[in-house]
């Protein structure tokens, strides 16, 4: 039987500022890989009218994909 560490999740919602620091990237280019479903850690919405997305970037698959992760400071 094989055993991992990994972190313990919570489904906290990463910033996308904390993700482009932690990954030395511009934020803009995190948004728009969301956007365009290149990156694999989140998922966007734009409501009907708006010219405004919102995201969703789950700790586990931030995580999953860049190795990175911060304990929820609120726990």
């Amino acid at each position: 039987m094989a055993y991992t560490n990994h972190p313990k999740f919570t489904g906290r919602n990463v910033p996308i500022a904390e993700i482009a620091r932690a990954t030395g990237k511009n934020p803009q280019f995190i948004r728009i890989g969301l956007q365009r479903g290149i990156l694999p850690f989140g998922v966007t919405m734009k409501s009907e009218g708006s010219s405004e997305y919102t995201y969703y970037c789950s700790d586990k698959l931030v995580w999953e994909a860049t190795g990175y992760f911060k304990e929820d400071q609120y726990e």
